[in-house]
């Protein structure tokens, strides 16, 4: 169906913009909080550590796994009925979740509302762009963008609030509140619009895809509990690489592939998923790994913590639109370039923290790499539909967003990993005299402080005093930052490659638009 176009004056459209920025601003308050709440619920419920880091990571498996089949649905079923389905669900979830009576339940529903939270940001995204037009549409998108910017800014910080006031179960109940106003005021106004060409769901694309990301975020979870050697891990790990081959070769095969390969055969494209790697390395895995460590090692309150991330992610909500104004004057693989080498620097500056000193020092480390991120964040989306060809827009613009979610979950359990491991190595360093009975409590207590759990790590090993295992997790912290830096410097030199390269055209002479990145 043709859009009938309308602009951001037009009062009918502002209730169905607002609904789909208020479904946009629950998703990143789900990440956020959910980590800054694990803590609390470690308390309450208990667990082991895996089970703690499938809180966040089932939540952002399923959102990862799901993106690019949820699209293809509103497309086929209509993009308001898969909104309201994927807001509705993800608000009885929400529900759910506050009344969760142990972490394994917790980390089922979690699982379940990603697959919601997908629905909604995949029918919501298209549903809006069949409500404006031309520049109302840009503007419109830029203000969903600058509400996830505000819902990583301050989701920890409400998060702190809502747990100290009145427990981590608020946190969830939240999120029920916010997706229901949403429910309420926007979906009436919003206008259902389907693709009459749209041939369903690829169904074997999806399986291998999803089963591909499951295996090998369940291997890198379990490695530092069973050993990167274990028959299990390897077992998963391997079983993820047959998937993904598979969902290559089916991919190459289907009429129309849920993601076409072809696309990166252009350069440019293939550096514009260089960045939201390069983002989520440098910026989004530590939205869950500091708020850990400010209330697990530092011994912050949940809201002092929440304060304290203010200070990286704040940038977001000025920074993005600074980016988009320079590219008047600098090409837009300059200014990611620089802004990801600043962001570097500011890993190893907050590396060299220590985190039994004064907690205010972390605060100027995490503004620069705020500000460094967000110079590539104002640029990223609008990269990703300039490098292609016109005609293979929508495509681009679903592989860039898989890759930005399902990026977010691999590195979220890759640094997990890293750090439960650095951190073993770091207690072997520091106890040097351990013997070979205590190694299988080492592991447990390094699992247990990359989680932020200080006081079980105590219990484990009564014999290393909490000043220890404090040094213990400053040594390995500061080395996992120094990794992060080091695979941001080497994204930001892959943009400088990719992306100063010469622009691509469309198929089409007449459709030609060449874009200045260099």
């Amino acid at each position: 169906m043709a859009s009938t176009g309308g602009s951001l004056s037009d009062l009918s459209k502002i209730p169905v913009l607002a609904a789909v920025c208020l479904a946009a601003l629950v998703l990143p308050l789900s990440f956020s909080g959910g980590a800054v709440a694990t803590p609390a619920i470690g308390r309450d419920l208990g667990g082991g550590a895996v089970a703690l880091n499938w809180i966040t990571n089932a939540f952002m498996l399923t959102f990862g796994s799901f993106v690019m089949a949820a699209g293809a649905l509103a497309d086929q079923f209509g993009r308001k009925r898969l909104f309201t389905m994927g807001v509705a669900f993800f608000s009885m979830v929400s529900l759910a979740l506050s009344f969760a009576p142990s972490v394994l339940v917790l980390d089922i529903m979690r699982a379940v509302q990603g697959l919601a939270a997908a629905a909604a940001l995949s029918g919501g995204s298209a549903a809006l762009a069949q409500e404006f037009e031309e520049h109302a549409r840009a503007k419109a998108f830029s203000l969903l963008g600058t509400t996830f910017g505000v819902g990583l800014a301050f989701g920890p910080l409400l998060a702190g609030f809502l747990i100290e006031t009145f427990g981590w179960r608020a946190v969830f109940l939240s999120s029920t509140v916010i997706g229901l106003l949403a429910l309420v005021f926007g979906v009436p106004r919003m206008r259902e619009t389907r693709d009459p060409g749209a041939t369903g769901l690829d169904w074997s694309g999806t399986i291998t895809f999803t089963g591909a990301l499951t295996l090998f975020t369940f291997g890198v979870i379990q490695a530092p509990e069973s050993g990167w050697a274990s028959p299990w891990v390897i077992a998963l790990l391997a079983g993820a690489v047959v998937m993904l081959i598979a969902f290559i070769g089916i991919e190459t095969r289907v009429a129309r592939p849920m993601l076409d390969l072809s696309l990166f055969r252009y350069p440019q494209f293939v550096g514009v998923q260089v960045l939201p790697i390069a983002t989520c390395c440098c910026y989004v895995v530590l939205l869950v790994v500091l708020p850990l460590r400010f209330i697990g090692i530092d011994r912050h309150s949940e809201f002092e913590a929440g304060l304290l991330m203010l200070s990286l992610s704040a940038p977001m909500l000025v920074v993005p639109f600074l980016a988009a104004t320079l590219t008047r004057w600098i090409g837009a693989s300059t200014i990611s370039g620089v802004g990801l080498l600043v962001a570097a620097a500011g890993l190893i500056w907050l590396g060299r923290i220590d985190p039994s000193g004064d907690s205010r020092a972390v605060v100027m480390p995490m503004l620069l790499i705020g500000l460094g991120t967000g110079l590539p964040w104002g640029l990223m989306d609008g990269l990703s539909l300039s490098v292609v060809p016109k005609e293979r827009a929508g495509m681009a613009t679903g592989i860039f967003s898989t890759t930005r979610v399902a990026g977010e979950g691999i590195a979220l359990a890759v640094v997990s990993a890293i750090l439960a491991g650095l951190m073993q190595a770091s207690l072997r360093d520091l106890l040097p005299n351990a013997t070979e009975a205590m190694s299988a409590g080492l592991s447990e207590a390094a699992q247990r402080l990359a989680t932020g759990d200080l006081r079980h790590a105590s219990e484990i090993l009564p014999m290393a005093s909490q000043s220890l295992l404090r040094k213990s997790y400053g040594a390995a912290f500061e080395r996992l930052l120094h990794i992060l830096a080091a695979i941001t410097v080497l994204s930001a030199l892959a943009i400088f490659g990719f992306l100063g390269r010469t622009p691509v055209q469309a198929a089409n002479p007449d459709e030609a638009r060449p874009l200045s990145v260099s």
